[in-house]
């Protein structure tokens, strides 16, 4: 491996005169693709090893969500056309002389996260899924049958991550777990999964803006959804104090309301997803693995969601790296912030990189010297124990959205 370690003489984050940080929430329609293409590719993993002992070729990271239609009023609608759910790229279908029943399994799993996730949608009479799995080539699927307990990598792939979060990427992620969390969903059980946030800060000055619609079937009027919305307002603002009071922030919630345009001007949903009408959604649009778009840092351009654990280094050298990047920091005495670039070469094994990059900013009177012995001992660390990261990815235990 090739190790290149450098300094870079910047501020961290949160010293920086400006950050834009974006996060899609759990019932954006790309999120939606994310998260279920990789509960499907989690799902085959199961059966696979249930069969035969071992985790077979798959790559389920083209998955489409196309929207719906729907018909919304004040204090109801109704679905008129199903969202579909498409489920494709490759997997085994046969293995052994036995057929494996992949469609079947693919369904059920992003059916089952569905369920889980967003209550609003039966998924019944509200979602087709649509399995368009294909097996893979002779030279890819040959990969998983070599006598090696370390996989060669299925792709020359590029991979970055860093850390710590900065206090605006901290908010961000606080403030939409909490906006789709329980104790939240208990008292305004009227909104919808659907949250976008997007943070600029400027010095000390924060402009947030979120995006949350209220479900129709509770809204009985448009004076009552602006009642509802300032409750909620008046919740968020008191939530995103708490986590700010250093800074200005200046919030705006459903910005594009506007009153006395009835059902026009209120952001109001059927399903609690804008994939019911109005927006679709793809994989690798969405979130980083680190669950941000965080467009001032070094962003990997690799859709993760669905790839295989175990040799597509798309979806573990993204992992791995924001891994790296946190133990970095945490360990080693004078790393401020660490940003981890990996690149893998098809066909070497996974645990072998073809080049390794890390950029740190250093505390002052800490130099390179001091800290890169250490640095390159906790990344080979990592790489030695990358079967373990390979079997939590396996179980779904590292989400990636």
């Amino acid at each position: 491996m090739r190790l290149v370690v450098e300094e870079l003489p910047v501020a961290i984050m949160d010293r920086r005169p400006m950050e834009i940080v974006e996060r899609k929430g759990l019932g954006h329609p790309d999120s939606i693709c994310d998260a279920a293409m990789d509960a499907v590719s989690v799902a085959l993993c199961q059966a696979y090893r249930e069969r035969f002992g071992v985790i077979l070729h798959h790559n389920v990271d083209k998955g489409l969500l196309v929207a719906g239609r729907t018909r919304k009023w004040f204090g109801g609608g109704r679905v008129q056309r199903p969202m579909d759910l498409y489920i494709g790229d490759r997997a085994t279908l046969a293995y052994g002389g036995d057929r494996i029943p992949v469609k079947e399994i693919a369904t059920e799993a992003a059916r089952q996260w569905f369920r889980t996730h967003l209550p609003a949608v039966e998924v019944d009479r509200h979602l087709r899924c649509r399995v368009v799995l294909a097996p893979g080539s002779d030279e890819l699927t040959g990969i998983f049958s070599r006598p090696s307990e370390i996989l060669a990598a299925n792709d020359t792939s590029a991979a970055v991550g860093f850390y710590p979060l900065s206090r605006t990427e901290q908010l961000v992620l606080a403030l939409e777990n909490h906006l789709n969390g329980q104790d939240f969903k208990q008292h305004f059980p009227d909104t919808g999964e659907d949250v976008k946030i997007m943070a600029v800060r400027r010095g000390e000055e924060l402009d947030l803006t979120v995006a949350m619609p209220l479900l129709a079937p509770y809204v009985a009027s448009e004076k009552d959804y602006f009642r509802r919305k300032e409750e909620i307002g008046a919740e968020l603002d008191r939530f995103v104090s708490a986590l700010t009071h250093e800074m200005a922030v200046h919030l705006y919630f459903n910005a594009l309301d506007q009153a006395g345009k009835g059902e026009q001007g209120t952001y109001l949903s059927l399903l609690g997803t804008s994939a019911e009408d109005a927006d679709s959604g793809q994989v690798g649009r969405g979130n980083r693995v680190n669950g941000l778009i965080s467009v001032g840092r070094p962003l990997g351009t690799e859709a993760v969601a669905g790839k295989n654990p175990v040799s597509h280094v798309g979806k573990i050298y993204n992992v791995l790296a924001h891994r790296v990047a946190r133990r970095l920091v945490e360990k080693v005495d004078g790393i401020q912030e660490a940003a981890v670039y990996l690149v893998s070469r098809i066909g070497s094994p996974i645990n072998d990189p073809k080049m390794a990059a890390l950029q740190l900013i250093l505390a002052a009177g800490y130099g390179l010297a001091e800290v890169s012995e250490p640095a390159a001992e906790i990344l080979q660390a990592e790489l030695d124990d990358i079967s373990s990261l390979c079997e939590k990815l396996a179980l779904g235990h590292y989400p990636v959205c």
